[in-house]
């Protein structure tokens, strides 16, 4: 009887265990699939923006030296590799936060025909950058911590992942935007 019992709480025991071992590997595999779809929105996030500052230089309704440095911030950011993206990204922070807080910037596009339109969407694709690059590195974070788990390092519940790392970008929306 006592043998019994014995085998049927070691049953229990390596069943319970099996459970949350599945359980941990289940909430591994969504937190990186969370992180993929975080990764694939911070990138469309920041195409968009390139787009719109193309957008914006091209529209002839800039003076042409400030469309030429957003044009070129634009277009570096574009075809930069992985190690180089984070800076050229910053980079193109800072040049739309040079153009976009000159003086009665945003009056003067505001008037221009087209401008109110292209103002809204520089507003929307700026802000949409900071609050993906918020959610993925959010998602970095957790996705890191379940990995760092004793557990999850034991029996290599990620498998060959890499450690996911963080994207950290100059993103600080110009001051005429970040008051409006």
């Amino acid at each position: 009887m006592t043998s019994t019992l014995i085998v049927l709480i070691a049953g229990i025991v390596v069943v319970l265990t099996a459970v949350y071992v599945s359980w941990r590997a289940g909430r591994l595999d969504r937190l990186h699939i969370r992180l993929e779809l975080a990764r694939e929105a911070l990138d469309a996030a920041l195409m968009r923006r390139r787009a719109v500052v193309l957008e914006l230089a091209g529209s002839r309704l800039l003076d042409p030296a400030t469309s030429l440095v957003l044009a070129a911030a634009a277009h570096e950011a574009r075809i930069a590799g992985p190690e180089e993206r984070e800076h050229a990204e910053s980079d193109l922070s800072g040049a739309l936060r040079a153009a976009v807080d000159q003086e009665r910037f945003r009056e003067k596009l505001s008037e221009a025909p087209g401008g109110p339109d292209l103002l809204e969407e520089l507003d929307a694709a700026v802000a949409k950058v900071v609050y993906s690059r918020r959610f993925y590195n959010n998602a970095v974070g957790v996705t890191r911590t379940a990995q760092r788990r004793w557990l999850a390092r034991t029996l290599r519940l990620a498998g060959h992942t890499e450690f996911p790392s963080f994207f950290e970008i100059d993103d600080d929306p110009p001051a005429a935007m970040a008051t409006e």
